[in-house]
């Protein structure tokens, strides 16, 4: 047997983190590698050392071979983990590492050659007797034989690369007559997707369950499977719930699966931690699907109704050791339900959405596992993955564990970019998936068009409103350094009114609930907010409806809005921009205030917008329009609980426009008058 003593993890991201938390804990010393792009990541911080591998584009990074050899080499590793997805099922890097005298911590070049390919892999499986779909995966990929044989097969059809995965160079075909289109698509698909145009054909389940099973070998020729996983929402083929145990599942049937999945492995010689895929009918029936042979993404899930820790499995298995347990030994305990956090905008068709994340926090307690990647502060990549974070739950029974991720997913904060949590949460409550009918079909099924946020409600509104005001008054009472913190929310009305105006970086009124939505003016929302009875209430005012909105701080920026009498929690956050983030039990949203936009453009472009410095009274204003002031001349004088306090110029300039006249009651940062810089202030002249 071989001891690992240095890990190098050729990846990035959540999978590097959760392989060197494994690895850290097992006494090995971690690697990371990283491109310009991730020179900061939370990968890089968490390794023990870490190497520069290239630029930001995975070719010539993640991707490149020669400079993870190097890195290795620099670094002293003895292993190379490759994680999931770029090079991990690369039978040229599997090869290259054993080359030189790395363990690589995955299956033999064979296995991945062989699984590589739909069409080897299916006719391994007939030969070994897994069951298979009916359908095509000769070497005679002429457009004749292809009809030919779609024609045998019928409808419904999957036409389908060869090479790669993730639903590229996929087609589905339910009508004969668009077969002759299908096949050419997804040849083109296929060839810039993975340099090869092969196609194989399998007649088409319409509603399977997507399921598949967790096979590990050893290097003694033993091998079991560790339970199975319901991967079957989907988007594009791409999973985005995944679940253990699968909910249809008899032992009846995960014992014939997994028997499947050994002899699928078996069958090529596999060694270490693999998934073989299955497509599961509504009758029972199951037929291969294809094997990955790597460590899934999903895997947190079987660990976790488990016990076992996949990775150290895995390195283990890699230095020489037989399997820690046997097959009797395996026992599924509990249910776990995983769901994938990315940085996407499901209302733009899921986009990938880069940028910086202002705040992003994911709550975890003994029912919910994160692997995460990320932290506050980090930025979004366009070049990589979109994920940012798993999030996991786990409970006894499969309603413990939907309940307490939908919980977490409820409290999950992401500022800064957009991000599928709205979604999930809505995934999470669809009678379908909670009864446990999902199949291949849910999302189709159930979001047949667009998929829409949730419309912003009146008790939002009012949140953000109160929360901008408040903000306001803060901002404004850290500048009034010479003030007496006794009279910075002082009156001597009792009354200071501010005039907010909602709105969004998009347009505004279709995403507000009637009859929110008829309130706008210039797509913007209108908001009257007063002071209340003390410092933590406000009125406000919104069309012809007065509500008292409470503000109570939770800490970490998180409040308890309470709208007359009723009380809801608040994640925010204000930028340095200005924009109000804000995230509920249902919503994620970003609005800003639109006036205050616009006094903030006039700021930008004279640097002369004047406003109060705290709530009182003008006792004087002491220019008028069209006079010249120079910077620092008193321009009026405010007063507070009779103690006088002078407003002075911003800049030289000329006064153009003055707000409130002498003997007018005026808020914390309201808008006084401008002053325009003269020319001789523009161009430097003295």
């Amino acid at each position: 047997m071989t001891s690992i003593s240095t890990l190098l993890v050729a990846n990035r991201g959540e999978i590097a983190v959760r392989i060197m938390g494994t690895a850290r804990r097992m006494g090995i010393r971690t690697v990371a590698v990283y491109s310009d792009a991730d020179a900061d990541a939370l990968h890089v911080r968490e390794a023990d050392t870490a190497v520069h591998i290239g630029a930001s584009a995975p070719a010539q990074s993640y991707l490149n071979i020669d400079a993870i050899l190097l890195a290795a080499e620099t670094a002293g590793a003895d292993a190379i983990h490759p994680g999931y997805g770029f090079l991990s099922e690369n039978k040229d890097f599997a090869g290259a590492c054993r080359a030189r005298g790395l363990i690589f911590i995955g299956p033999n070049e064979h296995a991945i050659d062989v699984m590589g390919d739909k069409a080897r892999a299916k006719q391994v499986m007939l030969a070994a007797a897994v069951p298979c779909l009916p359908g095509y995966q000769g070497d005679d990929q002429s457009a004749e034989r292809l009809l030919q044989e779609a024609q045998r097969l019928g409808a419904p059809l999957m036409v389908k690369a060869a090479a790669g995965g993730g639903g590229r160079g996929m087609r589905l075909v339910t009508d004969m007559a668009d077969v002759a289109k299908a096949i050419p698509l997804a040849q083109g698909e296929a060839q810039n997707a993975f340099g090869s145009s092969d196609l194989i054909l399998e007649r088409a389940l319409l509603n399977p369950r997507h399921v598949e099973i967790q096979v590990f070998a050893d290097q003694q020729g033993n091998t079991v499977y560790l339970g199975e996983r319901d991967c079957s929402i989907q988007r594009r083929h791409q999973k985005v719930v995944e679940e253990s145990p699968c909910p249809v599942l008899t032992p009846e049937l995960r014992s014939a699966m997994g028997k499947a999945a050994v002899d699928a492995a078996t069958a090529v010689d596999y060694v270490g931690a693999g998934t073989v895929e299955f497509l599961l009918d509504t009758d029972g029936a199951f037929y291969f699907l294809e094997m990955n042979t790597r460590l899934q993404v999903e895997h947190p899930v079987t660990e976790l109704v488990t016990g076992l820790d996949l990775v150290e499995w895995q390195l283990r298995v890699a230095q020489g050791e037989p399997l820690p347990l046997t097959q009797e030994s395996i026992i599924l305990r509990g249910h776990a339900i995983e769901v994938r956090l990315y940085a996407e905008s499901p209302a733009q068709g899921f986009l990938p959405a880069t940028g910086k994340l202002e705040r992003f926090d994911v709550p975890s307690h003994e029912c919910v596992r994160i692997d995460t990647g990320v932290e506050t502060g980090d930025r979004i990549s366009p070049f990589y993955d979109a994920m940012m974070a798993k999030i996991i739950g786990f409970g006894a029974t499969r309603e413990d564990a939907r309940r307490s991720l939908q919980r977490s997913l409820e409290a999950s904060t992401v500022f800064g970019v957009d991000s599928n949590r709205d979604f999930l949460i809505d995934v999470m409550r669809q009678p379908c998936f909670v009864a446990g009918l999902a199949t291949t079909a849910f999302i189709k099924d159930i979001y047949p068009e667009q998929v829409i946020k949730p419309l912003i409600d009146l008790p939002l509104v009012l949140a953000a409103a109160a929360l901008f005001y408040r903000h306001y008054q803060r901002q404004y009472q850290g500048q009034a350094l010479s003030v007496s913190s006794e009279l910075l929310d002082w009156s001597s009305t009792g009354v200071l009114t501010s005039r907010i105006c909602l709105g969004h970086e998009q347009p505004f009124a279709p995403l507000l609930a009637e009859p929110l939505r008829s309130l706008c003016v210039d797509d913007a929302l209108p908001v009257r907010v007063s002071t209340a009875s003390d410092s933590n209430h406000y009125q406000l005012d919104l069309g012809d409806n007065s509500y008292t909105v409470g503000v109570i701080d939770g800490g970490a920026e998180q409040a308890l809005i309470d709208i007359n009498g009723s009380r809801q929690q608040v994640g925010y956050q204000v930028s340095a921009e200005g924009a109000l983030h804000l995230r509920t039990a249902n919503l994620t949203t970003r609005l800003v205030d639109r006036a205050r936009l616009a006094a903030s453009a006039d700021d930008v472009a004279t640097d002369g917008h004047v406003s109060a410095p705290m709530h009182g009274q003008l006792v004087s204003v002491d220019v008028a329009v069209d006079q010249t002031v120079q910077q620092g001349q008193r321009l009026g004088v405010l007063e507070a609980m009779k103690m006088q306090h002078e407003i002075v110029a911003p800049i030289g300039g000329v006064v153009s426009d003055v707000g409130p006249s002498a003997g007018t009651q005026v808020a914390a940062g309201e808008w006084l008058m401008t002053i325009t810089p003269d020319a001789s202030s523009e161009s430097g002249e003295e």
